[in-house]
């Protein structure tokens, strides 16, 4: 399938994924306030590291070997087993830590114990995470776009429904709850999906872990882990920054603002993820790879930009539509945050070529070295220009990231390859 066909498919579930996320930021702006949002941001933080520890982070690994042995449904099947079986372990485990720890998790993530069941929801249904991202991997892999299209529009809907339902009768409480559990109902969808296809069964899921293809999944997992611990706890650190300078209020704008720029550009990173990864995985030959980056740069980089100039027009209408007038203040962010977003998704084109060549050693450098800057580079900027100055560090930090995806990339796998 091309990228013209998987982007109109795989805009179907994005525009509905994207309703649906505006609603919900209405709901919450509504029922939690800024200071909710900045409290929910800590906790999607605290799902992403521990939903990659305990199995995501070879997610990455099955799409690019399901897809690489696309004509191989032995070697398949054996990924398959191995992958099922290393995020079943893991998750019990993780899960197991978490129930024991509840209530210290609470008070370190959210300065008060009251919020501890929480962290036991999730611990119940964080098998059901895990798996629900390897079977969308599977799909993904395998180049079943449409099941998962589907399974995603399935899991934007569960994700509306639980969240507004909880957040409307519980506020924060109801809000946090549903981040813990509205997966497990996603699964089930995603698991019918998977079950009706005729190459699946559950038996290609558990099994003996092969070596070699663990082995494999090494590369991948330290990718994935680094990145998990490097983004999600940079934006815990910024967010700790700007609650302690500007108050929870302010940090919630930022929360905000972040959470309407991964909503406007889903249709550029669920593209990334849903044709690019796999497509680049495929490819062996350089002259082959340089030409679908210059098809991401044609086609996948002008959308971010339109998108960007669009909600920068829209802008006081987006915040009285999808927030309330107390967000008002986020409005000075926009400006810099827009740029930024190009720049993040014109480096993020090249950057998934480490991704789907293994690049691991260039891949962790950059995620610590960028993880780091980000955080230093809000604190320069906020005390020269106040708060505005987190979404100038966004813009300078991208900057100067997409310089160096420039300046290395094609030098290294060029020396990769040879």
């Amino acid at each position: 399938m091309n990228l013209l066909k998987t982007s109109v498919l795989n805009g179907v579930a994005v525009l509905i994924k994207t309703a649906t996320m505006f609603i919900l930021n209405k709901i919450l702006a509504v029922y939690v306030g800024p200071a909710g949002y900045a409290a929910i941001g800590q906790f999607q933080n605290f799902i992403q590291m521990v939903t990659t520890f305990a199995g995501s982070a070879i997610n990455t690994a099955v799409i690019k070997y399901t897809a690489e042995y696309y004509e191989d449904e032995t070697k398949q099947r054996s990924i398959w087993k191995t992958a099922g079986s290393i995020v079943l372990l893991f998750s019990l485990i993780f899960s197991f830590i978490i129930l024991i720890f509840q209530k210290q998790l609470s008070v370190y993530i959210f300065h008060t114990d009251l919020y501890q069941t929480v962290f036991a929801w999730f611990a119940v249904f964080l098998t059901f995470f895990t798996f629900n991202a390897l079977f969308l991997a599977i799909l993904n892999g395998k180049k079943e776009v449409l099941r998962l299209v589907v399974a995603n529009i399935v899991g934007s809907i569960f994700s509306l429904a639980v969240t507004s339902l909880l957040a409307i009768k519980y506020s924060l409480y109801g809000a946090l709850v549903a981040l813990s559990i509205y997966q497990s109902l996603a699964f089930l969808v995603t698991l019918f999906l998977c079950y009706k296809a005729n190459w699946f069964r559950f038996s290609y899921l558990f099994g003996k872990i092969d070596k070699t293809i663990a082995k494999k999944f090494v590369a991948f997992a330290l990718m994935a882990l680094v990145s998990a611990v490097c983004v999600p706890l940079s934006q815990m650190a910024i967010r700790g920054y700007l609650t302690h300078e500007y108050g929870m209020i302010y940090a919630g704008y930022w929360e905000a603002m972040i959470r309407l720029s991964a909503a406007y550009l889903m249709l550029v990173t669920t593209t990334l993820g849903v044709y690019y990864l796999p497509r680049l995985s495929e490819l062996s030959k350089l002259e082959d790879i340089k030409s679908e980056v210059y098809l991401g740069y044609k086609f996948i980089f002008p959308l971010a930009v339109t998108g960007g100039l669009v909600v920068y027009g829209l802008r006081d209408w987006i915040i009285s539509l999808l927030f309330t007038k107390n967000f008002l203040p986020m409005r000075d962010l926009f400006l810099w945050q827009m740029i930024g977003d190009s720049l993040k998704i014109g480096s993020w084109i090249l950057a998934y070529l480490m991704l789907s060549k293994a690049m691991t050693k260039l891949f962790i450098i950059t995620e610590i070295v960028f993880a780091l800057t980000s955080i230093l580079f809000t604190i320069l900027f906020t005390k020269v220009m106040g708060f505005d100055g987190v979404s100038m560090a966004h813009l300078v930090n991208y900057a100067l990231y997409w310089v160096v995806m420039g300046l290395l990339i094609f030098k290294l796998l060029k020396e990769k390859m040879s």
